[in-house]
């Protein structure tokens, strides 16, 4: 039985392993030794099933509410099918069309909000009062959203290259948390950074601070996933503990991200799941020729949006 069988039992069955690519090519342009921990070819092609499928397992209700702007709420909605359970999904009205049409299409209800006047929070606490048997879930303030993204942790730990830097995106701090727990469990000492858009720096912000900094509100970066109004105070203790450091991502370095991995690695990533190879274009001097995983989070992207990025 390996570490990761033992520790995820179930989960383990389940989740799809990450695939790894040596990126020899991308690395060469980027001035690194680069290994791609991707997450695209994950169950509803984001890491965030991980999460969803052990919160829904772990979980007795067989109702379960849930906000996200769109891969939390369509792993959600599977791990739910999987389960014989149901999901309500609070979503921004501007949720990529894609993601929106995924969760419908793996049986959640999905709740559209206009975040301008009413937040996803709020709306979610209107719900849960409406059906009090249901479980409320965080999709990255939950310590078995941590524990589940802890097993993208632990295969990490289990490569078998060495890794100088892991890079991974930060929005609520869900994966990231979870990245370094996972890493720490297994027993590996491996410096960790964030990668955030510039945007929606309120994790870069709560480090320097030494306590968590909000946005005022949804920030609208082009990285969807990372439109979070601060890190979750589960997953702070982790991050201030955690990371070496956080590199703010300015938008169009996001962009030049995902142009970069297809046309490079071959691969689709979605803005957020970019971050890493936008960190590596913001801030090069401090990975110049250190061997580095960039872990890229998913790959779901409206067809329009990613065709955009790539024209422009």
């Amino acid at each position: 039985m390996t570490l990761i069988q033992s520790r995820f039992p179930g989960l383990r069955e389940t989740i799809r392993p990450t695939t790894f690519i040596e990126a020899s090519r991308l690395g060469r342009r980027l001035g690194v030794r680069l290994t791609l921990a991707t997450e695209t070819f994950q169950h509803t092609g984001s890491f965030k099933f991980r999460a969803a499928y052990n919160v829904a397992a772990r979980v007795a209700p067989n109702r379960i509410i849930t906000a996200s702007s769109g891969n939390f709420g369509q792993a959600m909605a599977y791990a739910c099918r999987l389960l014989g359970k149901s999901c309500i999904v609070v979503m921004p009205s501007t949720s990529a069309k894609v993601k929106i049409e995924a969760v419908k299409e793996f049986g959640g209800e999905v709740d559209l909000v206009e975040v301008a006047a009413k937040s996803r929070k709020a709306r979610v606490e209107e719900l849960a009062c409406a059906h009090p048997d249901a479980y409320v879930a965080s999709a990255y303030d939950d310590p078995l959203v941590i524990e589940g993204n802890a097993s993208l942790g632990a295969e990490l730990a289990g490569y078998p290259a060495k890794f100088d830097a892991v890079i991974a995106p930060v929005g609520g701090g869900g994966l990231t948390s979870g990245v370094i727990k996972g890493l720490r469990d297994s027993g590996a000492q491996l410096r960790i950074f964030g990668a955030e858009p510039l945007l929606g720096n309120d994790a870069a912000r709560s480090l320097r601070a030494g306590h968590i900094v909000a946005n005022r509100g949804e920030p609208q970066t082009i990285a969807d996933g990372a439109r979070t109004v601060s890190v979750g105070e589960h997953n702070w203790a982790w991050l201030r503990d955690g990371l070496a450091g956080i590199v703010e991502v300015p938008e169009d370095k996001i962009r030049e991200g995902v142009r970069l991995l297809f046309s490079l690695a071959n691969l689709k990533a979605e803005p957020t799941g970019s971050l890493g190879i936008g960190a590596l274009l913001t801030q090069p001097e401090s990975f110049q020729d250190a061997s580095v995983c960039c872990v890229i989070s998913g790959g779901n992207v409206d067809p329009a949006v990613f065709a955009g990025i790539l024209s422009a």
